[in-house]
C-alpha cells in the first residue's frame, strides 16, 4: 500500500479550497490535514500539521505567496509547495521557483494534472503544468537564478509583512492589529519600506508590488470578486 501523502491547502476562496479538497479526497493515499485563507497563518499551519505538500493560491491576503513559500522552505524543508495561478507568465514562474516552490499549476488545468503534480513533488521532483512544461525545469531554474535582484530583497521579514498589508490598502492601525505590534512600530516599518524601495507614495508602492508579482493584476477576476480592489484606509 502506498504511503499517505499529507496535504495542506491555502487560498482565500472557500469554494476553491472545498473543490480541491473534494478532488483530493477521492485519492486513497491523499489526506488533507488542514487549510487556511490568510497568508499570515500558513506558517503556523505547516509547523503544526507538517504536511508533505502545501497547495497555495497565488493571491493570498496578509502575506504574499512567494514570501510564504520562502518561509515554508526555510522552516519546513520537507514540505513541498505547489502554487496555483491563473497566470502562465515568466514573471510569476521565475519568482515562484526563486522562492523555492516545487510546482506551479495554472488554474485552467484539469484536476488530474493537480493530482499528477502532487505525486511528482511528493517524490522530490518538480512539476510545471502546460504550457510552462514546454521548457525544461532546468531552463526555468536557470532563469530564476539569474533574475536581477531588486530593493525588495533588502527588506526585513517584518518589513515585507508590512509592505504586503500596505499594498492591500490597510491603515497603520489595522496593520498593527494584524501583526500584534504598536501603531508607532507599524508606521516605522512602513517608513523604512518606502525609503528602502525608493517610493514616494502608495500608488508607487502598488505599482512596485504588481511589477514584482506580489500583487496580482486587476484583470484577475477571482482576486477582486470577493475582496474587491481595496481603497486605502486612513492612517
Amino acid at each position: 500500500m502506498s504511503p499517505v501523502i499529507t496535504i495542506a491547502l491555502a487560498d482565500h476562496h472557500h469554494l476553491l479550497r472545498e473543490g480541491i479538497r473534494s478532488l483530493l479526497e477521492r485519492e486513497k493515499d491523499f489526506k488533507v490535514v488542514g487549510e487556511v485563507a490568510d497568508g499570515l497563518k500558513v506558517i503556523g499551519l505547516v509547523q503544526r500539521r507538517k504536511p508533505r505538500v502545501l497547495i497555495m493560491g497565488l493571491a493570498l491576503p496578509g502575506l504574499n505567496s512567494f514570501e510564504v513559500t520562502l518561509r515554508v522552505r526555510q522552516r519546513s524543508p520537507e514540505t513541498a509547495v505547489i502554487l496555483l495561478s491563473m497566470y502562465a507568465s515568466d514573471q510569476y514562474v521565475v519568482e515562484a521557483l526563486r522562492s523555492g516552490a516545487s510546482g506551479y499549476v495554472v488554474t485552467q488545468a484539469k484536476g488530474i494534472e493537480l493530482i499528477r503534480a502532487i505525486r511528482k513533488v511528493a517524490s522530490g521532483d518538480r512539476y510545471l503544468s502546460a504550457p510552462l512544461s514546454e521548457y525544461s525545469v532546468d531552463t526555468w531554474l536557470q532563469r530564476a537564478k539569474t533574475r536581477t535582484l531588486d530593493p525588495y530583497d533588502a527588506l526585513t521579514r517584518r518589513e515585507r509583512e508590512v509592505f504586503n498589508l500596505v499594498s492591500e490598502g490597510h491603515s497603520s492601525a489595522r496593520i498593527a492589529s494584524r501583526l500584534s505590534i504598536s501603531r508607532r512600530t507599524a508606521e516605522s516599518h512602513r517608513a523604512n519600506v518606502m525609503r528602502k524601495l525608493h517610493l514616494s507614495n502608495q500608488i508607487d508602492l502598488i505599482r512596485f508590488a504588481i511589477a514584482r508579482g506580489i500583487l496580482t493584476l486587476p484583470s484577475d477576476p477571482l482576486r477582486h470578486s470577493d475582496r474587491g480592489p481595496r481603497r486605502p484606509e486612513p492612517n
